[in-house]
């Protein structure tokens, strides 16, 4: 199993991310509550990371805080959440929140989360509500400053498309998100508080 990974951040395109360790690349696919926390491209990064194996493939998933890869792995227990809705999950609600809901049993802030209904919003809060106070962690990392690409907004679109939501609502989300100079980062966080209010 991989811990974790330290090395240099060489590519990063939501939901992926690409880790040069002493010349080995990393693929790896993170929430984006980890992306907001990201320095630069080129910069040293150390991520906590999860192995998913799987009949055709082995998939490397990558955290910037402990408190969301435990909150990850806690997801993958339950029936029906495979690691496509746990990140989505932990990218479109903060672990703070989550554990408001579950605390409060409230299945609405997962609801709004795309590829989770009513019935497996409601098997989390029921399988997590005895292990809410192991969830609690940090809070979750800063954003990083802008740093502003020509494409932010098809890279935002591609991620949230990535993340399950429609091509149609994404468009949506990203036209009141948007703003000049915004980087990728900061244009899926508005989007997505669009979609989660």
């Amino acid at each position: 199993m991989i811990g974790w990974l330290r090395g240099r951040l060489a590519a990063k395109h939501p939901p992926a991310l690409l880790v040069d360790v002493n010349g080995v690349g990393y693929e790896c696919e993170a929430p984006m509550s980890t992306f907001y926390g990201l320095p630069e491209t080129g910069a040293e990064v150390t991520l906590r990371t999860h192995l998913v194996v799987r009949e055709d493939a082995h998939v490397l998933y990558a955290f910037g805080t402990e408190a969301e890869r435990r909150l990850f792995r806690s997801l993958l227990k339950v029936s029906g959440v495979g690691p496509k809705i746990a990140l989505g999950i932990l990218s479109g609600i903060s672990i703070d929140d989550f554990l408001v809901a579950v605390e409060a049993q409230d299945p609405e802030p997962l609801v709004r989360v795309p590829g989770v209904g009513r019935k497996t919003a409601e098997r989390v809060l029921i399988d997590l509500r005895d292990r809410v106070r192991d969830l609690g962690g940090g809070p979750s990392a800063p954003a990083p400053a802008a740093g502003q690409s020509g494409s932010a907004q098809q890279e935002a679109f591609a991620a949230l498309v990535a993340l399950g939501y429609k091509p149609a609502e994404v468009t949506r989300l990203l036209k009141g998100a948007g703003e000049e100079g915004a980087s990728v980062e900061e244009l899926i966080r508005r989007a997505l508080r669009a979609a989660a209010g």
